[in-house]
């Protein structure tokens, strides 16, 4: 009996640590935005946004600075937006009125999508030519 208590012991050290030296590997890449060739996929630095690759089907080669940066404001307006329609929803003690601004916020989310949903019809048409 005692044997069989030492080898279980034993049995869930070498467990124990050989399921710590496989959580200790590096992973090839922990860092979408880091790739290799140092150049970044589309899309990639708008993963936590839910978008993808449909943000710009790979024309980001395309734009100049200055387009860049005008997307990147136009995205930060419509999160602003969004951000503060939340806070006021969140705070609204009447009923109705956070019904209102729920329509309201529905409505910019709608707007916003049938935009992306054009430009991405729009990547399309120009990868195809």
């Amino acid at each position: 009996m005692k044997h069989l208590y030492k080898s279980t012991a034993i049995l869930l050290l070498l467990l124990t640590m050989s399921t710590m030296s496989i959580a200790a590997e590096p992973k090839k890449s922990d860092d979408p935005l880091k790739e290799p060739s140092g150049s970044q996929s589309m899309g990639s630095g708008h993963q936590g946004m839910g978008m993808g690759m449909g943000m710009g089907m790979g024309m980001e080669c395309c734009q100049t600075e200055e387009q860049k940066t005008e997307h990147m404001r136009a995205m930060q307006e419509h999160m602003l937006m969004m951000h503060d329609l939340s806070n006021q929803i969140l705070s609204e003690k009447d009923p109705a009125k956070k019904e209102e601004l729920k329509n309201k916020q529905l409505e910019l989310m709608k707007t916003f999508h049938t935009q992306m949903k054009q430009h991405r019809q729009q990547g399309m048409q120009e990868h195809k030519k």
